[in-house]
């Protein structure tokens, strides 16, 4: 197995990742980005982006490709699609399918992944009418019906998306009233295909070869009911990706790592930016902004430890 030694490698190449290595780059440090799929990280499958400053409206995988683009001039070295087999924070050291990684310093950007629903059916009708992106699977549901569990912005907004191709929307929430934006709110309420189902969850997932039912449970009056959709398109929250290092350093009860404000974690030299930490707000700009503040202060790392060998 071949030994690649590296300053700094960033873990994930989503916008944290990207704009990590974009101010490693800068800050002439050799940097690489490893991660276990192509770049762009969440983004690349957003449609639209519409409150990314400097544009109006971008689409999600452009506005990633200019991300990675950056990161080429500075001669950032990138390993996608790599199968991690084990992390060690403390020693800096990432092992792949192909190559052991040693560093100095670690940025962790990793991500989060959507929550799954955890009920009878879910699991087994995955890609048959269970998705968790609907830019990735919304025109599989023309002049279908569908129903998309949760009330924040990513549930309201992914229901919007579905109209193009659905006949009819429903949004399934817990409460009874959205915990999304005002203005995201506002579109949702106007739309005509979108029906709200309030006080609800889902308890099961059911089908034939396809889905054809989610069941239901009113939480106040505890009736269960059966919704006839085709799709059922869960957005109930994320989790990070944080399994392969987990325990290594300090996270929260969610599992959401714990930094400082220059990013730095509970285990010297190592960082953790964008939606892997514990933060108050998950967008692309916190996340490239994240990325931005734990680069620099790698750098400072590598810069103020030169006794550091890799």
């Amino acid at each position: 197995m071949e030994q690649l030694n590296f300053d700094t490698v960033i873990l994930g190449g989503g916008p944290a990742g990207l704009a990590s290595a974009i101010y490693a780059g800068r800050g002439a440090v050799s940097t690489a980005i490893v991660d276990l799929n192509m770049l762009g990280g969440q983004p690349s499958n957003y449609l639209e982006l519409e409150n990314y400053p400097g544009f109006s409206l971008v689409g999600g995988y452009d506005l990633m490709e200019k991300f990675e683009e950056h990161a080429d001039k500075f001669g950032v070295q990138k390993y996608p699609m790599q199968e991690i087999q084990k992390i060690d924070l403390k020693s800096k050291t990432i092992v792949t399918n192909e190559y052991e990684f040693k560093a100095k310093t670690i940025i962790i950007a990793t991500g989060a992944q959507p929550m799954k629903l955890g009920v009878p059916g879910e699991k087994e009708f995955v890609g048959r009418g269970v998705s968790y992106c609907a830019v990735c699977d919304g025109a599989f549901y023309r002049n279908k019906v569908v129903a998309v569990v949760g009330g924040g912005n990513s549930a309201v907004e992914e229901a919007m998306y579905l109209t193009k191709f659905a006949d009819k929307v429903y949004v399934i929430h817990r409460r009874n009233e959205l915990r999304a934006d005002k203005i995201v709110q506002e579109r949702a309420f106007k739309n005509q295909k979108i029906e709200f189902i309030w006080d609800s969850v889902v308890k099961e997932v059911k089908g034939d070869n396809l889905v054809n039912t989610a069941v239901l449970e009113n939480v106040k009056t505890k009736e269960i009911s059966n919704l006839p959709v085709n799709g059922v398109f869960p957005y109930i929250g994320i989790t990070p990706n944080v399994e392969q290092f987990s325990g290594q350093l300090e996270q929260d009860a969610s599992g959401f790592i714990i930094t400082d404000e220059t990013m730095e974690t509970s285990v010297e030299g190592v960082f953790a930016v964008g939606d892997v930490r514990k933060t108050p707000l998950r967008q692309v700009i916190t996340a490239a902004s994240d990325g931005a503040i734990g680069a620099v202060y790698a750098v400072k790392y590598i810069e103020t430890h030169k006794e550091v060998a890799v």
